[in-house]
């Protein structure tokens, strides 16, 4: 098994939470091994499907809390984003405010800078409020 010394939060015996301001320096990346290469031999193509059941962050309006799930859905080209870290980075709205279009949108922007994705796409489906659920939607698509 290959070590990757670049991932900074894995492994590091303690960890330090940040609540209260997204911050996508707390994202770190490994090699992909569906990119081409030796644990790619005959180039198989590979997606990944990621849940966040546990999102939280403030309504930018009243401060009440709201609650959903983060689902990522790409295909890496060179790097997968690590799964340690994204959980500290989405940890990182809990005490933010933001609506929830301007929230998927920032996070799918930051995953794209971080791994360059051949696509990726990032929905929130968040819990009811006022009797009316949100679930927007963020894509990208690298140009060919």
């Amino acid at each position: 098994m290959e070590l990757h010394t670049e991932l900074k939060l894995l492994g590091s015996g303690s960890t330090n939470y940040c609540y209260d301001r997204p911050d996508p320096v707390l994202l770190e990346a490994f090699p992909s091994p569906f990119a081409s290469g030796e644990l790619n031999p005959v180039g198989a193509v590979g997606t990944l499907h990621i849940e966040c059941p546990e999102f939280t962050c403030l309504c930018p309006m009243t401060g009440q809390p709201d609650f959903g799930t983060i689902i990522i859905d790409y295909q890496p080209g060179a790097l997968c984003v690590e799964s340690k870290s994204l959980k500290m980075y989405l940890g990182s709205f809990r005490m933010h405010g933001e609506f929830h279009e301007a929230g998927v949108n920032r996070i799918c922007n930051d995953l794209v800078k971080l791994l360059d994705p051949l696509w990726l796409a990032v929905r929130g489906e968040f819990t009811p409020r006022g009797g009316i659920p949100f679930w927007p939607t963020a894509e990208y698509r690298k140009k060919p």
